[in-house]
């Protein structure tokens, strides 16, 4: 439990918020599942100094960590931050170990030596990026469209197809990246099924009507050499008659 000799400390935290002017704040970025330190710039804490840690929620200002008298009190109340908060006893620095998004926000740093310094952070904790994932985009596919051009969604992300080209897909957020290289654009891009299934209709349609023109002209030439093979044969019967007459 934090001490509690320093509600007057509190209140010069307080007042000075209200009254006095506050230092730039510090803005710290940090992966999801990583830990990370909160500075004070103090070289080494001496018996009779105090620093105390905060961490603002709804705009109000929470107690957290602090040193006092060289002896680290934790809040363990503050359930976001159970087991999750270390301080260096020589500096005062704030460690957060296997920080979540939740821990997102607003820190205010109060040192008081022969004076009193302030210091703030701002921590944006980010989630892991998955790598990202290339699909085909069908959504264009029509009768009218042509089997040359393909899209691909990348992320939000459009990118046409053009033979030969080799393609990279990024993600990122202000503190890391994640990249699909070498897209091999010949093995997704390949004939809408709209377009692929007419195709083959068409052939299909095409080689049945082939099939039908070779019939028929076999079936003419078959029935061409019927009509000029029978008329001979009547001449010889007749010229036979005519003999044994």
């Amino acid at each position: 439990m934090i001490h509690e000799s320093f509600f007057l400390c509190l209140w010069i935290w307080f007042s000075h918020g209200v009254i006095g002017d506050t230092d730039e704040v510090k803005s710290v970025s940090v992966m999801e599942g990583d830990s990370v330190s909160l500075n004070t710039d103090v070289s080494e804490v001496q018996r009779n100094d105090l620093i105390l840690w905060m961490f603002n929620v709804n705009n109000s200002d929470t107690l957290i960590a602090e040193i006092h008298r060289q002896n680290i009190y934790i809040d363990d109340s503050v359930v976001r931050f159970r087991d999750k908060l270390q301080m260096d006893s020589q500096t005062g620095s704030l460690i957060i170990r296997n920080i979540t998004t939740e821990h997102s926000g607003l820190y205010k740093l109060q040192i008081i030596k022969a004076g009193v310094t302030y210091k703030s952070f701002s921590v944006a904790v980010y989630a892991p990026l998955p790598i990202p994932v290339i699909t085909r985009d069908t959504s264009n596919c029509s009768s009218s469209s042509s089997s040359l051009l393909c899209s691909l969604l990348c992320s939000v992300l459009n990118v046409e197809y053009q033979e030969k080209n080799t393609y990279s897909c990024v993600i990122n957020n202000p503190i890391n990246n994640q990249t699909q290289h070498n897209i091999n654009i010949a093995q997704l891009c390949h004939p809408c099924p709209e377009l692929l299934q007419q195709s083959q209709s068409v052939a299909l349609s095409v080689s049945i009507v082939i099939v039908l023109v070779l019939a028929a002209v076999v079936a003419g030439i078959y029935l061409q050499h019927r009509k000029c093979k029978q008329p001979r044969s009547q001449d010889l019967t007749t010229k036979e008659q005519q003999m044994s007459e």
